[in-house]
């Protein structure tokens, strides 16, 4: 059957000779693979930049529930993220964002508002000419409400400590130790409540930043125990420290 659907590009692994194998979240079908032939050749060289990470497609397909790999008839660009691949610091958070939905968006199964946040999301960090240092932190703090364990709000000024494990803000250290120090948790409490637009007024120095995006990585390993390690954020620690 030949479906039509939109799809941004997850992540891509070489496969033979001049093919790769494509991850894309899409919003009819969720995750999907594709099989990309003859992409290395002279001829179809020009299409390679269309499958780096965070491209968002528009795609008409041979769609089978039943296969494992789909076949793409025809593709389009529907959004080039173009300034962040001529940022280092803009391509260093594309790497580590990619690398994080590689590893928890598993689900074949649509789910429209979630894809609706991370096509806005693209475009709106793509669009930012300053004041992105701390997006990634803020666009793990958003995805948590996709995911099902957005921690709730803290409601009262004495809940100092974020109670990881639980979800929740708290006057005193829970026993069993998966917390975060009151300005770390203070910190968090502000980007689980402000918009993108917002961000760039907490103010976080290198050290700070990495110690809050450690605990929320931390945060999201204790709810996805499936979550591998991300490689990449020794790497985007280091560009924005």
């Amino acid at each position: 059957m030949i479906e039509k659907t939109r799809g941004i590009v997850l992540h891509q692994v070489k496969y033979s000779d001049s093919g790769i194998v494509i991850q894309l979240y899409t919003n009819k079908f969720g995750r999907q693979s594709f099989m990309i032939k003859g992409l290395r050749n002279k001829k179809s060289g020009r299409h390679s930049v269309f499958f780096q990470p965070l491209f968002i497609l528009d795609l008409e397909l041979y769609y089978k529930e039943s296969r494992g790999m789909q076949t793409i008839k025809e593709l389009s660009v529907y959004y080039s993220p173009s300034e962040i691949y001529s940022n280092i610091r803009k391509s260093s958070v594309a790497m580590f964002l990619s690398e994080v939905l590689t590893s928890i968006l598993r689900e074949e199964s649509p789910n429209e508002e979630l894809f609706g946040f991370l096509e806005k999301s693209i475009i709106y960090f793509d669009s930012c000419k300053e004041g992105f240092a701390n997006f990634h932190i803020a666009f793990l703090a958003g995805l948590s409400s996709f995911l099902g364990f957005e921690p709730g709000p803290r409601n009262h000024s004495d809940d100092l400590y974020f109670d990881m494990l639980n979800g929740v803000f708290v006057p005193v250290p829970p026993i069993h130790g998966n917390y975060a120090n009151p300005e770390i948790s203070g910190i968090l409490a502000s980007f689980f409540s402000t918009s993108y637009e917002k961000i760039s007024s907490i103010m976080l120095k290198g050290t700070l930043r990495n110690e809050v995006l450690e605990v929320l990585v931390r945060y999201y390993s204790l709810h996805l125990p499936g979550l591998k390690k991300i490689k990449s954020l020794e790497v985007l620690k280091e560009v924005f420290s």
